[in-house]
């Protein structure tokens, strides 16, 4: 049975989410790590996998509103390929864009307060990233 993460890529911040039915994603964790150290993310990441026995990966692509594809577009491919290279999993790049303003709008109508807001909106937009997918594979 295939089993997924759902990664939300910051400068500082990783945000993850995961499924192990296919089906419905979950938020895990946010991970930070020393701003712009990708590598330390990208070992995290790759002890989180073998522990979870994942399959797959989907990590969220941000693109500009007009499709073109940015820095911050440029570093996820680059983490793409560094995450493939120590891992066996296959990478899935989905674009992600609003995806960090869906999941801020969500916990505002939640009433969730400001303080845990920055805690949760990186997990939550992996798991909107990784839920998104799986609509898009299972319909």
């Amino acid at each position: 049975m295939n089993k997924y993460l759902g990664l939300d890529l910051g400068s500082k911040t990783l945000g993850i989410s995961i499924s192990t039915s296919g089906i419905i994603a979950s938020n895990l964790e946010t991970y930070r790590f020393t701003e712009d150290n990708y590598d330390e993310a990208v070992n995290y990441l790759k002890d989180l996998i073998e522990k979870n026995k994942i399959t797959h990966v989907v990590l969220g692509l941000p693109r500009h509103m007009n499709h073109d594809l940015g820095i911050r577009g440029e570093i996820t491919i680059s983490f793409k390929e560094k995450l493939e290279s120590v891992s066996n999993v296959k990478v899935i790049l989905w674009d992600e864009r609003l995806s960090t303003k869906e999941a801020l709008d969500t916990l505002i109508k939640g009433s969730v307060r400001r303080d845990k807001q920055k805690k949760l909106k990186d997990e939550l937009a992996a798991t909107i990233i990784l839920q998104n997918y799986l609509n898009s594979i299972n319909k």
